[in-house]
């Protein structure tokens, strides 16, 4: 039976586990993606040029050092040398028909090894550090992007905590995609006959990426957030809430709604904060 409306937006408060239980619960997830991986029948992306996409088809930006209050600058330094390592792997990707986009099968793992650094990364709603740190900025530019095209997004996950409060948010609450080596990944897959190619670079201020195809597509795509709201739960926390919905439209006439995802996320920080005279 589906969960009513109210059901979903009740979210139990999280509990703690112990760290023998995390480290063998991640551990097989990661073997049985790598099963997957092996043994699978789906074809998946490879870094090829070999065909000419020169058709845009969406492009987006995002600020690479963020000012966020009790977090050490040198871990933003190192997101960037993390960012930069992830892009060798992804940039010029080819996505052919049929073909499916796996973000941590073109990526590996991050290893200092490879020369990934030790970046912010989030745990259970809390800061801490990781190697590899930061990549999850690549993941919800990378779902933005794909959000605005035929692509058909086959995995993906959300947040499950809203960690900082909004600062110059471009896009909606909720509108991106988080990773962790290599179960948590972001997935998409071309059911159409055009082929698409990812490009992806950083600047002095910025991660940019934009999506190209080798024809010029019919529809353009618009994404748009509804009911978003906040609550306070039974134990005392906050949530927020929201549906993200991909918008297809042919000659400004929309022609298709599809319903991305759904988020309800606990909030880690007092929602109404009074302001100060």
């Amino acid at each position: 039976m589906e969960k009513s409306v109210d059901d979903k937006m009740n979210i139990k408060k999280p509990e703690r586990r112990s760290k023998i239980r995390k480290l063998i619960g991640k551990e097989y997830f990661i073997f049985k993606r790598k099963l997957k991986w092996w043994f699978g029948q789906e074809v998946l992306a490879q870094k090829m040029c070999g065909v000419d996409c020169s058709y845009p088809v969406f492009e987006h930006k995002s600020t690479i050092m963020r000012p966020l209050k009790n977090v050490e600058m040198y871990l933003q330094e190192n997101k960037r040398t993390n960012l930069q390592l992830a892009i060798d792997k992804l940039d010029k990707v080819e996505i052919k028909p049929g073909e499916i986009f796996s973000f941590w099968k073109l990526v590996g793992k991050p290893t200092s090894r490879k020369g990934f650094k030790e970046g912010l990364v989030l745990e259970n709603g809390n800061i801490s550090k990781g190697i590899g740190g930061g990549l999850c900025q690549l993941g919800n530019l990378l779902y933005w992007i794909f959000a605005h095209s035929p692509l058909d997004v086959v995995e993906r996950y959300r947040h499950g905590f809203d960690v900082f409060p909004d600062l110059n948010r471009k896009v909606p609450f909720g509108a991106g995609a988080t990773l962790s080596y290599n179960y948590i990944d972001l997935q998409v897959q071309n059911n159409t006959e055009q082929s698409f190619q990812i490009e992806l670079w950083l600047d002095e201020k910025y991660l940019r990426g934009k999506l190209l195809s080798n024809r010029k597509t019919i529809y353009d795509y618009q994404v748009e957030e509804r009911d978003h709201c906040m609550k306070m739960q039974y134990w005392g926390g906050y949530s927020r809430h929201n549906k993200i919905f991909k918008l297809t439209l042919l000659s400004n006439e929309i022609v298709q709604e599809q319903l991305l995802t759904e988020n309800h996320a606990i909030m880690m920080y007092n929602p109404f904060i009074e302001s100060k005279a």
